[in-house]
């Protein structure tokens, strides 16, 4: 089969293969399993090495606006409004433009089951009265809460080489909102969100096809993968699983649902609490574009197909359960004579 792919590429093309090739086996993805109660790990890998968070950011300015909320800086009802910078974000999804306004309430789900990246950004801009602000805010918290290896750069999780984290310190981001916030759950409960009608399905399908799924947050960007930060409860357990640099979004769901499974089983010991996983501050996060958005991605995607099958056929499927899902209705209206919001240090052609 690589013979056949390798057949007729260019010489660019193979020096990248044979680069994939050789680092593959070296190169494992981060994934840690923790109960939440005691806080102790029942399964890790390289839970302390950098990686992108890509839209998992989201949660930490879930947790700056839930903690704006608590404050009374704002309330569910105050207006988000899209900035221009807002609508300047890559990858919309919402489909909004300059002037468009919501609750912060309806731009929560936005960001939140959407990963609508400008809707990210009119909030963190709502909240913080301007973006560094905010992102100050962001870090902060995160040294407050003891994110050792964790830096954001911006609110929305698109690529950036100083917006990183580890799967230890996600964990602790997420446990952390369902330990303050519990009320805000539902923020991380639909399926889709409809945008005046036009609807934006979530990317995790846990939500619809694993009983106890309580949400959270699905990321991708090539640089990263596909990661997943999500919180299941079962039996009156509750499981914290993180992935980071899953390969499709088929291996990401189903290599959740299993460690989920074994978890709830008792399958998975205690190896120490997530605290003391010591985070990887000497090296860089791992940039995956060569594997997952070139040519030579094919083999690598071919690779790890071989080795989490589940749910391809012939398989067995570890989302099992047919759920009914949600839908959360956006409605937004025009704000006249929107101020201009400076627009961020244009990010070069290659990171778009």
């Amino acid at each position: 089969m690589i013979m056949n792919f390798l057949a007729g590429r260019s010489l660019k093309t193979l020096v990248a293969l044979t680069a994939l090739l050789s680092t593959t086996a070296a190169q494992a993805t981060p994934v840690l399993v923790v109960d939440t109660a005691s806080h102790e790990v029942l399964y890790q890998e390289d839970a302390g090495a950098p990686w992108y968070p890509a839209s998992t950011t989201k949660l930490m300015t879930a947790l700056i606006a839930f903690q704006a909320l608590r404050s009374g800086e704002v309330t569910l009802q105050t207006p988000v409004v899209m900035t221009r910078n807002a609508t300047k974000q890559a990858f919309l999804e919402s489909g909004l433009t300059l002037g468009r306004t919501m609750t912060l309430e309806d731009a929560l789900y936005g960001a939140l089951v959407a990963s609508a990246n400008d809707v990210a950004t009119a909030i963190a801009e709502k909240v913080g009265g301007d973006l560094p602000t905010f992102i100050r805010r962001m870090n902060a918290e995160a040294e407050r809460l003891g994110m050792t290896g964790t830096h954001f750069a911006s609110p929305n999780g698109l690529f950036d080489k100083d917006n990183y984290s580890t799967a230890r310190d996600l964990a602790i981001l997420g446990m952390e909102i369902e330990r303050q916030f519990p009320q805000y759950r539902q923020f991380f409960a639909p399926s889709a969100v409809t945008f005046d009608g036009k609807e934006v399905k979530s990317n995790n399908q846990l939500l619809t096809r694993y009983a106890g799924t309580i949400g959270m947050k699905t990321g991708f960007l090539c640089a990263s993968g596909r990661n997943y930060v999500g919180l299941a409860e079962r039996n009156g357990r509750q499981v914290m699983i993180v992935m980071l640099g899953a390969t499709t979004e088929r291996e990401r769901n189903e290599r959740a649902a299993q460690y989920l499974d074994e978890a709830f089983a008792g399958r998975l010991p205690s190896t120490g609490r997530v605290e003391t996983i010591a985070n990887r501050t000497d090296i860089a996060a791992p940039d995956m574009r060569v594997k997952l958005c070139t040519p030579a991605s094919a083999a690598y995607e071919t690779e790890r197909n071989a080795m989490y099958p589940m749910g391809l056929p012939g398989h067995e499927s570890f989302l099992k359960d047919e759920i009914p899902g949600i839908t959360h209705a956006i409605t937004t209206w025009a704000t006249e004579n929107v101020a201009d919001v400076p627009l961020p240090k244009p990010r070069p052609p290659e990171f778009q």
